[in-house]
């Protein structure tokens, strides 16, 4: 099964809705030196699997395997995105917490609704998988 660092294990979590791409011989984030507030690559987005519809400049703040990351990715679409997410300990085993702050070019309302739906699938996704 595909961690969660490895392209796999993240187009896992977003499928069938998106799929980011990585430049050749990139299986995961593992294989590419981070130095934190660095772009670590391009990643086509595209929808169904197919259909490109932008990019982003992959930038993790921090990784920490384990307990979560800080991402903070120029893309398409916004003007600002920062992504945080965090692994806590719980009684059922596992609480994931993502923190969104961004700012669209456009239809703020619209994508924020498309956004908290998307990462309610991707919750979703991630429950299915580690039960």
């Amino acid at each position: 099964m595909a961690g969660n660092d490895s392209m796999e294990g993240i187009n896992q979590e977003m499928r069938p809705w998106l799929t980011m791409g990585a430049p050749a011989g990139v299986q995961g984030l593992q294989d590419v030196p981070l130095t934190p507030g660095k772009p670590l690559f391009r990643s086509s987005i595209k929808l169904f699997g197919w259909l490109p519809i932008g990019y982003s400049d992959l930038t993790l703040l921090s990784l920490t395997p384990g307990e979560g990351f800080v991402e903070a990715s120029p893309m398409t679409g916004m003007r600002a995105w920062r992504h945080e997410r965090r692994l806590e300990d719980s009684d059922t085993g596992c609480r994931l917490l993502d923190t969104l702050v961004f700012e669209p070019r456009v239809l703020p309302t619209v994508t924020s609704a498309i956004i908290r739906a998307f990462f309610g699938h991707r919750h979703r996704r991630l429950r299915r998988r580690y039960r």
